[in-house]
């Protein structure tokens, strides 16, 4: 009965709403069959993802039509659209960021950027401006003299009848992780320990600091963020700021009596940091052009560690299956009590000789003709597989790295726009000759496999030959052999010997390949008109040659990754309210971050048309104060020059509110227009999931903003300096839509695509349209 009635005050809700048209349309309310923990739109598309309690990341359309479902076998921690809403990073509690493509799941590219769980990701686009430069940009030259880059070989015996490549028509890889296919974007990460990373399109890391490490602004400098947790990152639209907000220690220490004395303080709560990340944009074009260059060359590396793999995986299936039959040659020889070896045997009867006992049972009974039919197939296909897979593979990407690499040389030489962000001239030349000796030694490589194909060839022909002629003749002595050469020197050399595994393996050891010293003797001579150091490549392996290439590139591209967070600074510190020590655990604190463009004067700073202002809201957890239970925070102008307070002006405003009396505020999310959005749930004394639920929309712009001194006090919370301008909220004088749930975070809410979607407590989705006069584009974008 009382289901009953609780359905029936539902429905009754839902007709009174109706009748006197409230905000807010709702589009679906679906059950779901897990708990949604973490959840973001599409940013370009009318597109969902989802990850459930159980890490399961589900992606559905705006229909709410399931598209595919992952599970990355670890716990998912947070999610991140890439701008173009065509891949999806997956932040892991092992420090793992993994990007999908959104038309299938498949798993694109997996970073290990940090050792502990991502907390949060942020993925920002540069914002194209109607301006001309003079700056050069970027052009990708590769396609003027190379064919398309080659794909990754598929390892043979995947897939059933596979000739060992891999389908073009599934290969989604090269063309969402071709960074010459998007525009210059940065990956921000942050995680448990205070660790922020950064990678353009994903894939190419430029930096990594530490909120602990941090150097604050002369007004903060000596202040230290102890244990930081980051909750949350944002960087702006015009990639010059950086919003983070965590939770942790901010020591504090001031000088008293002539420098003789020292006081500290320890703020244990919840923080806010201003870092200036321009460098992103400043030398925008000079880092495009790096990591354009830098993440093709690490996808063309990948196909060389592949295309060695496969190689050394057909070769030695195909010796095994060689070795496994000769082999028992061998034992005849010992069984019959012969003094020799397999090689001398089949060269006395290459000389046409009689054939021993043992020769002639090993090829008439043991081998025969249909075995060693099915022996030269393999080797003989082995061999044309490999020559594929270097032709089609290995051969044109090291010919483009050669090119990509020498690009970067030549900019390295060009210091002044380049020495800046890290390209180092001198690891670069290093990086560009090995590059250059690796494909001498993909040549070298090609010959000797050619070679050693064309001399099994000769031997399976004359072997074949030979057994025909003795299971046809009762005599058993054979004719001379036509390419008796040939065959002589495989038996001296390739017989019981494998130059294509020593070529595709890494020795063990320090064992080196044997170079005559005349063929050193020249290569030093040469190497006084080639320009390279190296002269002693000849005796490494093809395998030892791709190890030292991939180390230098490591070792030169590692520059950038170091010097660029010398660039990043912190601008700002803005400790928000107080938390006790044994919450900072606590689940992550509902805040949102948004970067709008103002027209407007704040506190005497005038903003430019295409200038950007920052709005950060939090909920403010219940804390000892009673007078500051059930808050909302928000803060504006965080991002603007801080030179502005040294002169009595501040662009810094705050503004709090509480929370309508009977509600609380579950989840928070900046709206486009400086619009805030609060998801409530009603305060019931009943059973969980028994109250109903609200969605308000506030004009963030419009709210009471009081002006914050950026010099406060070190033991000054913001909360606490604005709270006797505590603002009540009411229901009726603010855009709210009545939910007939109790509702749970997450909040999805997308400014883009004019949507949101809330999830009750009873494991339902609801999806409302945000802007009514957009419903009909809307759905015309999800058909």
């Amino acid at each position: 009965m009382a289901a009953e009635g609780k359905t029936r005050n539902r429905e009754s809700m839902e007709a009174r709403e109706t009748e006197k048209a409230v905000p807010f349309q709702l589009q679906f309310d679906k059950p779901i069959a897990s708990q949604i923990k973490i959840a973001e739109w599409n940013p370009e598309k009318d597109l969902l993802a989802m990850v459930t309690e159980e890490s399961k990341l589900l992606l559905h359309r705006f229909n709410w039509q399931r598209l595919w479902t992952i599970s990355p076998g670890k716990i998912i921690t947070s999610i991140c659209w890439r701008p173009d809403g065509k891949a999806i990073a997956i932040g892991l509690d092992d420090g793992t960021i993994s990007l999908h493509d959104v038309e299938n799941g498949k798993l694109l590219r997996s970073i290990r950027s940090h050792t502990v769980a991502v907390s949060c990701l942020s993925w920002q686009e540069e914002e194209q401006k109607n301006e001309t430069s003079n700056i050069s940009q970027y052009e990708d030259r590769t396609l003027r003299f190379f064919p398309p880059p080659p794909r990754v070989p598929r390892m043979p015996g995947l897939v059933p009848g596979d000739s060992g490549f891999m389908d073009e028509a599934e290969d989604s890889f090269r063309e969402l992780s071709n960074s010459s296919n998007q525009q210059y974007n940065i990956l921000c990460s942050g995680d448990k320990d205070g660790n922020i990373c950064f990678s353009i399109f994903g894939i190419f890391p430029i930096g990594k600091i530490n909120l602990h490490n941090i150097v604050f602004p002369r007004s903060h400098a000596n202040n230290q963020i102890l244990n930081a947790s980051i909750c949350n990152v944002s960087l702006s639209k015009d990639l010059c700021h950086l919003v983070v907000m965590c939770s942790g220690d901010l020591s504090t220490s001031t000088v008293e009596a002539g420098e003789k004395h020292l006081s500290s303080y320890m703020l244990t709560g919840f923080h806010c940091l201003v870092l200036d990340t321009s460098i992103f944009s400043k030398r925008k074009n000079e880092l495009n052009q790096v990591a354009h260059q830098a993440s093709n060359i690490e996808d063309l590396v990948e196909v060389i560690r592949t295309s060695i793999s496969v190689m050394s995986k057909q070769w030695s299936d195909a010796m095994r299956t060689f070795t496994g039959k000769f082999n028992a040659l061998s034992s005849l020889i010992i069984d019959h009590g012969l003094d020799s070896s397999p090689q001398e045997e089949l060269l006395s009867l290459l000389g046409g000789a009689r054939t021993s006992p043992a020769v002639h049972q090993f090829l008439v009974n043991t081998l025969g003709e249909a075995g060693l039919k099915r022996v030269a197939k393999v080797v003989n296909g082995a061999g044309k597989e490999l020559q594929l897979v270097v032709r089609d593979h290995l051969q044109p990407a090291a010919e483009i790295i050669g090119f990509r690499i020498g690009e970067l040389q030549a900019l390295s030489k060009w210091r002044a726009r380049y020495q800046g962000i890290g390209l180092d001239e001198k690891l670069l030349d290093n990086a560009t000759e090995n590059a250059g000796m690796f494909l001498m030694q993909v040549e070298r490589f090609m010959r000797v496999l050619c070679t050693v194909a064309q001399q099994f060839s000769n031997f399976f022909s004359w072997l074949l030959k030979s057994v025909k002629i003795l299971m046809s003749e009762q005599s058993d002595q054979l004719y001379p052999f036509s390419s008796s050469e040939l065959v002589i020197m495989f038996l001296k050399f390739l017989y019981d010997q494998d130059p294509l595994k020593q070529l595709l393996e890494l020795p063990e050891g320090d064992h080196v390949i044997e170079v005559d010293v005349e063929t050193m003797q020249r290569i030093k001579e040469l190497s006084h008109f080639g320009g390279f150091s190296d002269t002693a490549f000849l005796r490494r392996t093809l395998a030892e040659e791709f190890q030292q290439m991939e180390c230098c590139f490591r070792d030169a591209f590692q520059i950038p990754f170091a010097t660029i967070p010398k660039r990043i600074q912190c601008k700002g510190l803005l400790p928000l309210f107080p938390m006790a020590a044994t919450k900072l655990d606590s689940p992550i604190i509902s805040a949102s971050i948004s970067y709008y463009k103002d027209l407007h004067e704040v506190s005497g700073y005038e903003t430019s048309q295409q200038s950007l202002i920052d709005y950060i809201s939090f909920r403010v957890p219940d804390i000892s104060n009673p007078n500051m239970s059930n808050c909302i925070g928000i803060i504006r102008g965080a991002i603007h020059d801080m030179g502005n307070s040294d002169n009595g002006q501040s662009s810094l405003e705050a503004s709090l509110l509480c929370i309508p009396s009977g509600y609380h505020c579950v989840d928070l999310s900046l709206y486009k227009d400086a619009q805030l959005i609060l998801l409530l749930d009603q305060i019931t004394t009943g059973s969980e999931g028994s109250g109903n639920a609200s969605m308000m929309l506030l004009q963030a712009g419009d709210l009471p903003f009081i002006s914050i001194s950026r010099s406060l006090s070190p033991d000054s919370w913001i909360v606490l300096e604005i709270k006797d301008q505590l603002m009540q909220l009411e229901l009726g004088s603010e855009k709210v839509r009545g939910i007939p749930h109790s509702v749970i975070q997450p909040f999805a809410v997308s400014a883009t695509r004019g949507v949101a979607c809330v999830f009750s407590a009873r494991k339902r989705a609801l999806v409302y349209i945000l802007d009514e006069d957009e419903e009909d584009d809307d759905e015309d974008d999800a058909e």
